[in-house]
Order: structure tokens, then C-alpha cells, then sequence
């Protein structure tokens, strides 16, 4: 019941996020230049069809009464008809959601994958060759660009190996395991050294806490000490780095999913903003903005679940 009502507060406090994520994205798609009537009739058109256009799409009334008819089409559930594809913006994104949610938890699974050994194998003797090795391996993947790791994957293993797919999604569970490795890996490369920087910064701080001392005099085994009492102390300052940097996710999976042509949202927000799009560019953003809001109310309650010390009530 406690988890409850916390999990109802940070829902709550979750509205007005949402709401003023709505005026940024109607005023920033605004302030992007171009016209998506001429855009969609073409250099040739003439003023009239031009401004004909601006009359179907509301174009041609006020920001102020452009984002009240916004808002109150969103508060209904409709979020818009894509001005370039003449469908519902909402379907389709929704459509192509899947792709997307498949590369954002594939990535988060292999995150966590590499970070919690890499980062208790640092831990295990700070200063050690070990540990300055992977410290010195974090440093250089925070320098390198996710579209160009992700260009090299596909030539040196996709390419000249060919154990896994250049580009595509694959079809059914194995195969979308298959096919979206080598994105995933290359979104997980940019988050890794975040999350290992904290979590071995915890496990160094946890493991001269008393209890881990009462625990080494009851005479439990190293391992049982670090994976049972250290570890999960640890954690927590860890997946709020993991929930906050869901952001860093998200924007790193709209550029991988090109590079690997996978044809997600991705690829419908460039589509989107080609067009000048409205609609197809709001829906993507609001609907990616509602993802992470939501992995981070997860992981607050993750957090309140693995640790006692965090306040529920």
C-alpha cells in the first residue's frame, strides 16, 4: 500500500513535466525553419494553394490558438494527422514503437551486462592494473560517437564476419535478438562508463561501511560479502544514473536506428522534420517524453524497493 501511494504521488508529480513538455516541443517544431505547405505542394506552387493549405491545417491562425487546438485534440487522445502521410500521427508512431522499445531495452539489458562486472572487477582493488583498465576503457567510450561505433561494427563484424545482420529487425524473438545486437551494443557503449564510473564509486564507498567489516569478521566468503551485502547497497545511486541518462537512450536510439535502418520512430522523426511535419514530429517527441517520464518513475520505485533508506511515504 505504501508503494503505492508513492508510485500515485510521482504520477502526480509527473503531470506538470508532461504538460510543459507539450508547450516546449509545439514551440520548438515552430521555430524550425521552412513551411510544410510549400514543402508538400512543392517550389512551384502558387500563393494561393499555398495559403489554401494554411487554412485546412490551421496553419494559418494564431501560436496561441495553434496550441489550444493542439492541446485539446491531445487531452482527447488524438494527437494530430500527419500532414505528409494523410494518417492518424499517433498510429504512426505506435506502429513503429515497437523497433524502438526492442533497441531501448535490449540496450538497457546489455548496459547492465557490462557494467556491473566491469565495474566490480574495478572495484575489487582500486588502483590495480584491472582497475585502471577499466577506467581507462570508460573514458574512451564516452569519446566516441555512437554513429560512428555503430559504422564500424557493421564493417569489421557484420560485414567481414557476418555473424550478425548489417541493418533490418529481424522476425520473431530470436531474431530480433539477432539482428538488433549490434545496435544495442553500440547505444550501450555511450551509458556504460556513466554507469560504471558510479557504481564502482559506490562499491569502494560501500565496502569500508561497518557491516561489510561485521560481515568479513563473521567469516562470509569475499564473494557472498560483495554480491550479497556490497552490491546491493550499491545499486541504487546507479539505476537513478541508469533512469536519468534514459534520455541519452532515447536520442542515441533515433540516430542508430538509421545507421542500421531499422525503421523505427527514428526514422519517422527524420521523416518528420524533412517535411516539416508537425504532428509526426509532436506525437514522436510527447510519446518518447512519456517513455522516459515513465522508466523514471520505475526506476525511483526500483530504487525505493532494493533500498530501505529511501522515503516512500
Amino acid at each position: 500500500m505504501v508503494y503505492a501511494r508513492f508510485l500515485v504521488r510521482r504520477l502526480l508529480q509527473a503531470i506538470p513535466v508532461v504538460f510543459g513538455v507539450t508547450i516546449v516541443v509545439f514551440l520548438l517544431i515552430h521555430l524550425v525553419p521552412g513551411d510544410p505547405a510549400r514543402t508538400a505542394l512543392g517550389t512551384h506552387a502558387t500563393p494561393q494553394a499555398v495559403a489554401q493549405l494554411h487554412h485546412l491545417w490551421g496553419l494559418d491562425k494564431s501560436l496561441p490558438e495553434q496550441y489550444w487546438l493542439f492541446l485539446k485534440r491531445l487531452l482527447g487522445g488524438d494527437l494530430g494527422t500527419s500532414l505528409r502521410f494523410q494518417q492518424p500521427a499517433g498510429h504512426l508512431v505506435l506502429e513503429r514503437m515497437p523497433v524502438t522499445l526492442w533497441l531501448l531495452c535490449y540496450a538497457t539489458v546489455l548496459t547492465c551486462l557490462i557494467a556491473v562486472p566491469a565495474a566490480l572487477l574495478a572495484a575489487s582493488r582500486q588502483g590495480a592494473l584491472r582497475d585502471r583498465i577499466v577506467r581507462l576503457l570508460s573514458v574512451t567510450a564516452l569519446g566516441i560517437p555512437g554513429f560512428w561505433l555503430g559504422l564500424m561494427l557493421i564493417e569489421y563484424i557484420a560485414v567481414e564476419t557476418g555473424i550478425f545482420p548489417s541493418s533490418g529487425y529481424g522476425s520473431g524473438f530470436l531474431g530480433h535478438l539477432e539482428s538488433l545486437f549490434l545496435p544495442s551494443l553500440t547505444i550501450a557503449a555511450g551509458i556504460v562508463p556513466l554507469v560504471v564510473r558510479s557504481l564502482r564509486a559506490e562499491t569502494l564507498k560501500v565496502a569500508d561501511a561497518d557491516f561489510v567489516t561485521t560481515a568479513r569478521a563473521k567469516g562470509l566468503t569475499e564473494r557472498r560479502i560483495r554480491l550479497r551485502h556490497v552490491l546491493r547497497n550499491a545499486l541504487a545511486p546507479s539505476i537513478t544514473v541508469l533512469a536519468v541518462n534514459v534520455s541519452f537512450l532515447v536520442g542515441g536510439t533515433l540516430v542508430i536506428e538509421q545507421v542500421f535502418s531499422l525503421g523505427g520512430v527514428g526514422s519517422l522523426m527524420l521523416q518528420g522534420i524533412d517535411a516539416r511535419d508537425f504532428p509526426i514530429v509532436q506525437a514522436v517527441t510527447l510519446i518518447l517524453a512519456l517513455v522516459v517520464v515513465g522508466v523514471n518513475i520505475f526506476g525511483d520505485l526500483v530504487q525505493a524497493l532494493i533500498d530501505p533508506r529511501v522515503e516512500v511515504r
